[in-house]
């Protein structure tokens, strides 16, 4: 029967480096994406529809919805939620990205809900 069958450890079928500079990097480049997508994101023609994503260097994809645009302090901002689906599973995200002094932008926050 099958237990007495042992297990071989050298043998791998598959395997992903989940060492924290990977995760790391690999969350880097979703937040870019999705700050990005956000940041040019045109609000009137989206007329409050949800905004697709997708990281092609993760394999991340997701849809952003509840854009909001205001100014805090003289400083133009979007507020947003956002899933992430990735190999790990399906996570949301709320965040806000702001137009740096440079004509950049930047995520001001990013937190997981």
């Amino acid at each position: 029967g099958l237990s007495k069958v042992e297990t071989d450890p050298t043998i791998l079928t598959s395997s992903i480096d989940a060492s924290y500079e990977a995760l790391k990097t690999r969350d880097d480049s979703d937040q870019a994406t999705i700050r990005n997508a956000v940041s040019s994101a045109n609000l009137e023609q989206l007329g409050g529809k949800p905004l697709a994503w997708a990281n092609a260097e993760t394999r991340s994809q997701g849809t952003i919805s509840n854009i909001v645009e205001m100014r805090k302090k003289d400083v133009l901002c979007r507020s947003f939620r956002t899933s992430r689906e990735s190999f790990d599973g399906v996570s949301i995200y709320s965040g806000e990205a702001c137009l740096g002094r440079d004509g950049a932008w930047y995520m001001r926050a990013f937190s997981q809900s």
